[in-house]
């Protein structure tokens, strides 16, 4: 009888992997604040209308579908800290250069706008750049343990950082609030610059062919195309909410902007409670069933937030509990849809699926920004607040008449 294996050592004895903990971390709050705090700058700082919040929005999200691919075959020959160093590096200038402008009273919009698209795209570079240093720096059975780690990081930043950014707005000035979030990018380039530079792999030549191979695959095999497609529905879907969100909550219900971040900071609690439940739940009752239920679940919480008014303790309670819910259920359909696309993925292409339905999921962001702001300008907030929230319903629609929906509770081969 085969003895059972040992179970790998612990990587908190790793110090390298310590510190591309730590600095994955600080990028991440660096990250959650100023997803916050740059609109609020625009809104309560520079008096910005429903379009050019949405149009901040994109130019952060428009990255990802510019560079995304791109980024994925240009990294993968390159050293990975160095990446991620120059990355935080460039976000701690780029940010810094908000609260120069502002004690120099040349702020505008112009500026936030060239902010947010430059921040972003080195966020591009950043994120394919630490998953590529992880392959690099842990053992393959210590991977599963390390992705565990850094998820459950990147979860409790979406806890800490908006409500970070609120409160700091409701002390300081939100262009001065601006400045935690470079420091935190600012920690992590200190944190991540002392891993031992990793040999990078043989440059890889013919890019634009690699991309086209990632592309053909996802297009050509049914379940990893559903996917792209509920990915892609649900993410335009889920930018057009938050633009017009980010507006409903402090014009309509006029809350504070410590409010708003403690609002929004429950959807991370609500994360790491997915997180848990993914690792049984499609194992129970069937990972198709896990994928449409959860998927229609978390769609269906955020339909409440329209029918709230006031800013009394009440509405905040029940914001934070819609957003709680809402994290559990999408994150628990975040887990199950990458376990089930590593499973259908063969491990020579894993990297290039991988950027291929990011770029296809998140590539249509800036347009669900651009729609949300037009909208809350031609329907009003609320009205356009219900109408993303009921086009959320979209992606598990999706799912529920694709291959993905006859899924049992073992993985496919």
């Amino acid at each position: 009888m085969k003895p059972p294996a040992e179970p790998p050592p612990s990587l908190w004895r790793d110090g390298d992997f310590r510190r591309l903990w730590t600095g994955h971390t600080a990028s991440q709050l660096g990250a959650q604040t100023g997803q916050v705090v740059l609109p609020l700058i625009a809104v309560i700082a520079l008096g910005a209308g429903t379009q050019q919040v949405g149009a901040l929005r994109a130019a952060q999200q428009a990255p990802i579908l510019l560079l995304s691919l791109f980024a994925g075959a240009w990294v993968d020959g390159r050293r990975s800290r160095t990446v991620m160093v120059l990355a935080d590096l460039g976000r701690t200038v780029a940010l810094a250069t908000v609260s120069v402008a502002y004690a120099l009273g040349g702020l505008g919009i112009p500026l936030l706008l060239l902010v947010a698209f430059l921040v972003g795209s080195l966020s591009v570079y950043f994120d394919v750049a630490y998953q590529t240093s992880l392959v690099r720096l842990v053992r393959r059975d210590q991977l599963a343990q390390g992705n565990s780690t850094l998820e459950g990081s990147r979860s409790a930043a979406q806890i800490a950082g908006p409500a970070l950014g609120g409160a700091l707005v409701s002390l300081l000035t939100a262009p001065v609030a601006i400045t935690a979030s470079a420091f935190f990018f600012a920690l992590s380039s200190l944190s991540i610059r002392r891993i031992p530079e990793p040999r990078p792999g043989p440059r890889r030549k013919h890019v634009w062919r690699q991309i086209h191979e990632g592309l053909r695959l996802v297009a050509g095999d049914a379940s990893l195309r559903a996917v792209g497609i509920a990915s892609a529905l649900f993410q335009f879907s889920f930018a057009a909410l938050m633009t017009v969100y980010l507006l409903f909550l402090p014009r309509t219900l006029h809350l504070p902007g410590a409010a708003v971040g403690l609002a929004l900071a429950a959807m991370g609690p609500g994360a790491l409670v997915g997180s848990l439940l993914s690792a049984a739940l499609p194992r129970r009752y069937g990972h198709g069933v896990v994928l449409i239920s959860a998927a229609t679940l978390a769609d269906g919480t955020m339909l409440c937030v329209p029918a709230l008014h006031g800013d009394s303790t009440a509405t905040i309670a029940a914001l934070m509990a819609v957003n709680f819910l809402f994290g559990v259920f999408s994150q628990l359909v975040d887990v199950t849809v990458v376990t089930v696309r590593q499973a259908l993925t063969p491990i020579p292409v894993q990297g290039r699926v991988v950027a291929t339905i990011n770029f296809v999921g998140m590539g249509l962001t800036p347009l669900g920004s651009l729609l949300g702001g037009y909208l809350a300008g031609a329907l009003g907030v609320r009205a356009a607040l219900l109408s993303a929230a009921a086009a959320l319903a979209l992606s598990p629609l999706s799912m529920a008449v694709s291959p993905l929906a006859r899924l049992g509770k073992d993985l496919p081969a």
